[in-house]
């Protein structure tokens, strides 16, 4: 991987061996100096005493939170995000008071609005309609903080309606400029069919976030087939200057193996 880019580790994906609250130290130990979270909390919106512990694990551990997913349902029996759901708008307008202020404490910048699924018996047209209206709300509160809204492209779940970056670009033509942003996951947008580099060279300037897993597998690069080091490098040429998120699957002893030390602490920015 290239030597420039900064790299975040994503807590909810690695280190699952340990408990939440022990991960960012973990990774603080293993050379990194941010980390990315899906929602870390069973509820929409938990206790105060759950978020202080939240905060202060990052805090403690001396890393940046350079990525925060806003709640997104039951993600372990399948759902994908509140933003499209007819009948929980309310609970996702809740949930972005308590993103807010984790965001303006930990000095976070970027935030993961997944979609949602397609419900049974919800019109897809009133959905969309929801989720402009939710992705518009979710902006304008985050933007205070310098915060942006981005979108993401899934894999693995039929009832995702965004599956490439045109997906994804769609919905975001249909918002005001400067609303909200594209999460290009290299790994999601492979294991769809996508075409990497042509959606690259399309939407390079429009992409606030970037996560990476090989394939197959979703493992750590260089376990699948994945030109990742190709891509990385053609998003660094269309300018992207954000961290990478590192969303893969590992339980080993040294999931971090591929990336030597001294590469993994890099001080990088968020765009």
């Amino acid at each position: 991987m290239d030597h420039t880019l900064s790299y975040a580790v994503n807590c909810s994906i690695l280190l699952t061996e340990l408990p939440v609250l022990q991960r960012p130290d973990a990774a603080r130990a293993a050379g990194f100096d941010a980390v990315e979270f899906w929602w870390p909390f069973a509820d929409t919106v938990p206790g105060d005493a759950e978020v202080e512990a939240f905060a202060r694990a990052i805090e403690d551990a001396g890393v940046a939170l350079s990525g925060l997913n806003l709640a997104a349902g039951n993600m372990p029996a399948g759902d994908r995000g509140l933003v499209s759901w007819p009948g929980r708008e309310q609970e996702l307008r809740d949930n972005l008071d308590v993103v807010a202020g984790i965001g303006k404490r930990l000095d976070c910048r970027v935030f993961n609005a997944l979609y949602g699924n397609r419900i049974d018996g919800a019109d897809p047209v009133h959905q969309d309609e929801l989720a402009r209206e939710n992705l518009a709300l979710a902006a304008a509160a985050l933007a205070p903080l310098g915060g942006r809204i981005v979108l993401e492209p899934v894999s693995g779940v039929h009832r995702y309606p965004l599956r490439t970056a045109a997906d994804a670009v769609a919905v975001l033509d249909t918002l005001a400029p400067h609303t909200a942003w594209l999460l290009a996951d290299l790994y999601h947008l492979a294991v769809n069919g996508d075409n990497v580099p042509d959606a690259i060279a399309a939407h390079a300037p429009r992409i606030a976030h970037v996560q990476i897993a090989d394939a197959p597998g979703r493992g750590a690069p260089g376990t699948g087939t994945l030109p990742l080091q190709d891509w990385l490098t053609a998003l660094q040429v269309a300018g992207y200057s954000g961290r990478v998120g590192l969303e893969y699957k590992d339980n080993g002893p040294d999931p971090f193996g591929w990336l030597p030390r001294e590469r993994r602490g890099s001080g990088g920015t968020n765009r």
